[in-house]
């Protein structure tokens, strides 16, 4: 069965592809209808990953919003399909569609509060802890739901990168919530049994260091 939208809006990419880089000018946004994007940001000479996102998130509208170039790279990391919108066509939605503009806007407040949550996780004194809190706000902002868990497209060795942890401390905290049954690994990608479950069990790790620091 044809899709119209796709037919009208849509294109193919493979993995590799890059969708647009840091510092170009935005004409368009994307919808990804199936596949995963990565996002990534040049810090301090190091490519640092922002988020993977899946089916049904939306990227690129910032610089069609603001007029401002990317401030970050997406590059597609498996077969994905997505819908290019052009600044014009937005506008036209966002003002025929009050569901639309309501829907963009909370997506851009979670991404913000994301955003927050990095700088609060790069603080983080403990190594450790910073792996499981990054793993816990992907599985909040851009974790895909599943029957098992919520699929979170990043491995250890991305997290590491991210939180600026030896990937070897990332491998010891995985097989820790594996052993848990909190977290099963796929390749490519992480599943979070029960994203509620694994931030309680991160409270109780911080536990000791609050009533430490009470005493």
């Amino acid at each position: 069965m044809s899709d119209p939208l796709f037919a009208r809006f849509g294109r193919a990419y493979a993995p590799g592809d890059v969708l647009f880089r840091e510092g170009e000018a935005g004409e368009v946004m994307f919808v990804i209808q199936s596949g995963a994007v990565r996002i990534s940001k040049n810090i301090g000479g190091m490519d640092k990953i922002l988020a993977v996102l899946g089916p049904g998130e939306f990227l690129g509208e910032m610089a069609i919003l603001n007029g401002r170039p990317r401030s970050a790279t997406a590059t597609v990391v498996e077969p994905t399909r997505c819908l290019l919108i052009e600044a014009k066509t937005l506008e036209s939605m966002v003002a025929r569609n009050a569901e639309i503009a309501l829907r963009l806007i909370k997506k851009l407040a979670k991404r913000l509060d994301s955003a927050d949550s990095l700088v609060e996780i790069l603080m983080h004194r403990d190594p450790k802890a910073r792996v499981m809190l990054s793993l816990a706000r992907h599985a909040d902002a851009f974790g895909e739901h599943t029957t098992d868990g919520v699929l979170v497209r990043v491995t250890p060795e991305e997290i590491a990168a991210e939180v600026g942890v030896d990937v070897e401390i990332a491998y010891e905290v995985m097989a820790r919530l594996r052993r848990l049954r909190l977290v099963t690994e796929e390749q490519g990608a992480i599943v979070v049994a029960d994203v509620g479950r694994l931030q309680d069990f991160l409270e109780f790790l911080e536990m000791p260091q609050k009533f430490g620091g009470e005493s």
